[in-house]
């Protein structure tokens, strides 16, 4: 009886961070969209795009770390593991595509990942 206790704390602790971190992720993203409009107005703009995106990088790679930890040890579901590898792939798309100039696919994919986010945190 009391590994069930401890399995449940456990479950609800790693569910919590992963909505956490989807948060975190959701909020990065829409920060980067907030600092592509100052980079298009600001001369600060670009450094400011350019360190967010190391942030929202680091975001969808805490969202995968709490998605495994969400699974592994508490049990939960491995859907939102292949869920968070999927937003690390479109982060890598989007920083490749950023460094390379390629606005005409690097803005759509943001607003995907940012739709993709805000779902992911509703369904949570």
């Amino acid at each position: 009886m009391a590994t069930d206790v401890t399995v449940t704390a456990h479950a609800r602790r790693g569910s919590a961070f992963l909505r956490i971190a989807i948060a975190l992720q959701t909020l990065t993203i829409f920060l980067q969209a907030v600092s592509a409009g100052l980079l298009l107005t600001s001369p600060y703009g670009e450094t400011l795009h350019s360190a967010g995106a190391r942030v929202m990088y680091g975001a969808s790679m805490l969202y995968l770390l709490a998605a495994v930890l969400a699974w592994k040890p508490g049990g939960g579901s491995p859907r939102p593991v292949w869920h968070a590898c999927g937003f690390l792939v479109l982060a890598s798309a989007q920083v490749v595509l950023g460094i390379a100039h390629v606005p005409s696919v690097h803005l759509p994919l943001g607003v995907l990942m940012f739709g993709l986010s805000v779902l992911a945190l509703a369904r949570r």
